[in-house]
């Protein structure tokens, strides 16, 4: 498993000169006063409320370690739709002298993209995996263990939105298999069941600044506990209203 020390990504500097005045960017509270941001964990979530600033970060530095808006290898290529921010512009990646060997951009909102972009590459080189012949869950996991190994970098955003409970434990494992084989991942997330995972570093974009939570000060943990516990007396109190 990687030291802090040995992380592919240690951090990130925000160059807010390079991003216009009216830019919406500046308008969300969390990134309006970062300046910079460490990573100490081979697994680091951004959790936060929806509009916070996670998914955009996380693009960003993606797009700025040289990754496809859209998701995939950093041999995919491909655009269907222009919707990414010009924070990557703005970014100064902090990297170590370890250098990962491989890596991959999971997003779950342009998956059929990817996709599609996946067909299209191995009827020139490779085995087709027709992932749209899957489920969408199915195709998200197979994606998952047919691109992801060791001495990798991986960017997951919310990738819980296409798998079952029981597929978000078999994501964990992948994830452990992967960390214990020299690989870092950075995750946005809202779910409980991943936020789960041992030793990992949790950055809320929460309370207009990124900070570290713990797990049981996660909205997705009190929140998933508080109905659990209680679904009756929740469900009246919403319900009545």
């Amino acid at each position: 498993m990687l030291q802090s020390n040995e992380l592919y990504l240690t951090g990130l500097q925000v160059k807010w000169d390079r991003i216009e005045q009216n830019s919406y960017l500046r308008k969300i509270a969390a990134l309006n006063g970062l300046d910079e941001l460490r990573f100490n964990s081979p697994v680091t979530f951004l959790v936060g409320e929806n509009g916070s600033g996670k998914s955009t970060l996380l693009e960003a530095v993606a797009v700025a370690y040289g990754f496809n808006p859209e998701g995939g290898t950093l041999n995919y290529s491909f655009s269907t739709y222009d919707s990414h921010s010009e924070l990557h512009n703005a970014l100064r990646l902090v990297r170590s002298f370890n250098k990962a060997k491989w890596g991959y951009f999971l997003r779950a909102e342009s998956f059929y993209n990817v996709a599609s972009a996946e067909e299209e590459y191995t009827r020139i080189q490779g085995i087709p995996q027709h992932y749209h012949e899957k489920s969408h869950g199915e195709s998200f996991l197979s994606v998952i263990q047919k691109n992801f190994g060791k001495n990798g970098l991986y960017f997951l955003d919310e990738p819980e939105a296409a798998l079952s409970p029981q597929r978000q434990l078999t994501l964990l494992l992948e994830i452990s298999k992967c960390v214990r084989n020299g690989s870092q991942f950075i995750i946005v997330t809202h779910s409980p069941i991943l936020l789960g995972f041992p030793d990992a570093e949790i950055l809320s974009f929460d309370d207009g600044e990124i900070h570290p939570i713990s797990y049981e000060d996660t909205q997705s943990y009190q929140i998933t506990k508080m109905f659990i516990n209680d679904r009756r007396q929740i469900l009246r109190h919403l319900l009545d209203e």
